[in-house]
């Protein structure tokens, strides 16, 4: 399999990129397209879906390619996999319906491949994401796909920009601010893997999520989450008087920190704040009864562990990669700036491969001691080979 990746600041910068790329006789048939949410998804898509080539794409709030940060642009990481090795699937979805449509979407990777392997987006700023990883794995039931015994899932969550008011996926035809677009790929043909890796570091003493429903905290040790919060980290929201529910970009940098037994924590990002009941409203389920920490991002010390459990991932030093896909969390960016640029550049030149990625709003793979599962605040990379 041959990758090759290209970029623009507009659909016209695209299309000589495009024709430029195939100049050589490569004829890709699945593109991994990540555009910022001004761009035209529907331009883009029709450029590629006219050379016949097969889309997996999503919105986001920074692209980057081949070590190289963009921001409103348009990344595409190129293949010229085999197409009946991979299958794409598209499905609206609905925070009523998110874990019975996963669950369709596990079975389908189960009619279509016995080793299947899950790359997938989903649009929706407040849906959470726990119910396409757990619907995908239920759907598919026990697998013998990787040594766990767990089908392999990874993936990131659609961002636009900051401005948390609509993702979108797309795929040939289809785009939506409420689905999960996904990359079905035989494992008996391409070799998948990937981690999810984060560096935040808990502060202060273990506390109780005392109420909470799904993805919204209402009390911390019986005291109001978002006071809590602010109390806690001195962080503040900025009133507004015509919306109850307002974003709460500055508890990006200090998320709540699930502690689980025996597995890795888990991240959650309190995205946004609720004025009138107090209560905070996370990008994933944060159950009652949780013991949590606040968190503070990482010092640049992180970059060098998350590449180095990146190359953990490798069987051997040799082992290549024909192409890279990267979600990594938007608050990371935040927190690094283009620093951001040495961690990008580090998990590259691990594998040296073409690379496309994008700063997103929430991750989906297997921490090393974990599960699948979602995260937020976390870098997730995967690795593609043809064998």
């Amino acid at each position: 399999m041959k990758a090759k990746s290209i970029k623009g600041k507009s659909t016209e910068e695209i299309i000589p990129a495009l024709a430029e790329s195939v100049a050589d006789g490569f004829k890709p048939t699945l593109a991994i397209v990540f555009l910022s949410v001004k761009q035209d998804r529907e331009a883009v898509s029709n450029l590629l879906d006219e050379e016949g080539i097969q889309i997996f794409g999503a919105t986001t709030a920074g692209e980057f390619i081949d070590g190289e940060i963009e921001e409103g642009s348009i990344v595409i990481l190129l293949l010229d996999i085999n197409a009946a090795y991979f299958k794409i699937e598209f499905i609206e979805t609905s925070r009523e319906t998110a874990l019975e449509d996963a669950k369709n979407l596990g079975v389908t990777g189960k009619e279509t491949f016995v080793s299947p392997a899950f790359i997938i987006a989903n649009s929706g700023v407040a849906l959470d994401g726990e119910p396409f990883v757990e619907g995908i794995i239920q759907g598919f039931g026990k697998s013998l796909s990787s040594a766990d015994g767990e089908v392999t899932v990874f993936g990131g969550k659609a961002a636009d920009d900051l401005a948390l008011q609509s993702t979108f996926v797309f795929t040939n035809g289809k785009s939506s601010d409420s689905a999960i677009v996904a990359l079905i790929i035989d494992e008996d043909k391409i070799d998948v893997r990937g981690i999810a890796t984060c560096g935040w570091n808990a502060i202060g003493t273990t506390k109780t999520v005392t109420e909470s429903d799904g993805n919204t905290v209402f009390t911390i040790d019986n005291k109001p989450a978002l006071d809590m919060l602010m109390n806690y980290l001195g962080v503040e929201i900025k009133p507004d008087d015509n919306n109850e529910v307002v974003s709460f970009l500055s508890s990006w940098y200090y998320p709540l920190q699930l502690e689980r037994e025996n597995v890795d924590p888990v991240i959650r990002t309190a995205m946004f704040a609720n004025q009138e009941d107090r209560s905070l409203i996370c990008s994933g389920n944060v159950p009652q009864g949780s013991k949590i920490k606040f968190a503070m991002p990482p010092d640049f010390d992180s970059i060098d562990t998350v590449v180095a459990e990146c190359k953990g991932i490798k069987d051997h030093a040799q082992q290549g990669a024909d192409a890279l896909i990267m979600f990594s969390c938007v608050s990371r960016f935040l927190s690094f700036g283009m620093v951001m640029k040495e961690e990008l550049e580090g998990v590259q030149k691990i594998w040296a491969a073409p690379m496309a990625g994008f700063f997103s709003y929430g991750e989906y793979g297997k921490s090393k001691t974990g599960k699948n599962e979602y995260h937020n605040n976390t870098c997730c990379v995967v690795a593609l080979k043809e064998k």
